[in-house]
């Protein structure tokens, strides 16, 4: 699909999407579309539907990762040798 096509917009800003179109992106009746101005165009995408199972699956994963972190805590004079003026003037 490599012609642009021409739409109108209707009244209350209605835009039909020509059945080539959302053939192509997979777009069916009653979809959400995520609406977004970038340089001066109007861009639709496909809202993604996340399964929130796997969503919580995955921020559990990330919390393990990151609180891994903060759980080693610097012992007295671990961080003495370090100059924070050096760090700075590199």
């Amino acid at each position: 699909m490599g012609l642009p096509l021409m739409v109108e917009v209707g009244k209350k800003g209605y835009v039909i999407l020509p059945k080539a179109v959302r053939e192509l992106v997979g777009i069916k009746e009653g979809d959400r579309l995520v609406v977004k101005v970038e340089d001066g165009k109007v861009i639709l995408e496909p809202m993604v539907n996340v399964d929130v199972s796997v969503f919580r699956r995955k921020l559990a994963e990330h919390w393990d990762r990151i609180s891994a972190y903060v759980r080693v805590k610097p012992r007295l004079g671990d961080l003495a040798a370090i100059s924070l003026e050096e760090e700075f003037e590199g």
